[in-house]
């Protein structure tokens, strides 16, 4: 069976568009794919996160991506930084990794220019880290998204570039895995883009039902349409989309056809579309509650994903180490 590594951010809160894109195909493949989904919580560090929310972040997301549908059963899941062969890795690929390639990645330079202040080297080399988690595992597959392809890129560049110096075939060189038509676009409530934790814009998993509603009901509408069965501008056919994802076909229809001969009111699609998300949200809210509060089960998923994670990684460093030349 191949394998797919994937990493899961380790700061905010998971939304509609992160439910609805990657992670319903991550849920997926866990029946195909011998997966690897772990807690990216050692990249969080170039941010320099306080140590009480940097375990709080944690947890939230290990419990929150659980109730979202990751097994533990059918996948490894686990935190990066319990996986000190990573880091050992991270050593070797940096001896590796060349000053000029990195700064020209698109994400150093964005990040240089949005922190002028906390330029570190951890930024500089932050794609050799996702390298190392990569290649830890000798994973085949890698799910990218258009801003990870250039990071993907580096991770098979030195994949290569170690078995090339070292003539040994220690690294696969992995293959962007990409859901094409499954990956769904879900838009935000400000009228345009998608949805996203910096954009603001984003309904969460863990938000109750007053909260969610009051997000619905201010999102951005326009004038109504003045012309039958005309296009819906972005603002509107945003609506719809997310309409599309949480509601019956039927209601889906309904507020078409109320569009389509110019009768819509934009505060009953509102009311509706809310309900529809509470209604759809509301079991993993329930669920991310139960698993947050069960410290024993979160302990024991991370304490078995560390145990399988390490038993892999501590392979591949065994064949790394051998192939630099490491005596033991």
């Amino acid at each position: 069976m191949e394998t797919v590594v994937s990493g899961i951010r380790s700061t905010g809160h998971l939304h509609l568009g992160n439910y609805f894109g990657a992670l319903r195909n991550f849920v997926a493949i866990q029946e195909q794919y011998n997966c690897y989904f772990f807690i990216a919580d050692l990249h969080s560090l170039t941010t320099h996160p306080k140590p009480g929310d940097f375990h709080a972040s944690v947890k939230t997301i290990l419990a929150e991506y659980l109730a979202a549908g990751l097994d533990p059963e059918k996948s490894t899941i686990f935190v990066q930084s319990d996986v000190p062969e990573i880091s050992e890795l991270y050593v070797l690929l940096n001896m590796l990794a060349y000053k000029g390639e990195l700064e020209r990645t698109a994400s150093f330079k964005d990040k240089v220019r949005k922190n002028p202040e906390n330029v570190n080297a951890g930024l500089l080399t932050y794609p050799v880290l996702m390298a190392s988690d990569i290649l830890m595992h000798r994973a085949n597959w890698v799910p990218v998204g258009k801003d990870q392809e250039q990071h993907l890129e580096i991770a098979r560049v030195l994949a290569r570039r170690f078995n090339n110096l070292y003539n040994e075939e220690v690294f696969p060189e992995p293959k962007a895995l990409v859901f094409g038509k499954n990956l769904v676009k879900v838009p935000g409530l400000d009228g345009s883009g998608k949805m996203g934790k910096s954009e603001g814009n984003g309904i969460y998993l863990f938000e109750d039902d007053k909260a969610i509603t009051k997000k619905v009901m201010k999102a951005v509408t326009d004038s109504g349409p003045t012309e039958p069965n005309s296009e819906k501008p972005e603002v509107i056919q945003n609506l719809f989309t997310l309409l599309s994802l949480v509601s019956t076909p039927d209601t889906v229809q309904y507020f078409d056809e109320k569009w389509n001969d110019c009768s819509i009111r934009y505060g009953d699609l509102k009311k509706q579309l809310a309900a529809d998300i509470c209604e759809c949200v509301r079991p993993i809210r329930e669920r991310i509650d139960a698993i947050y509060q069960d410290e024993d089960y979160l302990n024991r998923v991370t304490r078995m994903g560390c145990e399988k994670a390490r038993e892999s990684a501590a392979a591949t460093l065994k064949l790394a180490r051998k192939a630099v030349g490491f005596s033991r």
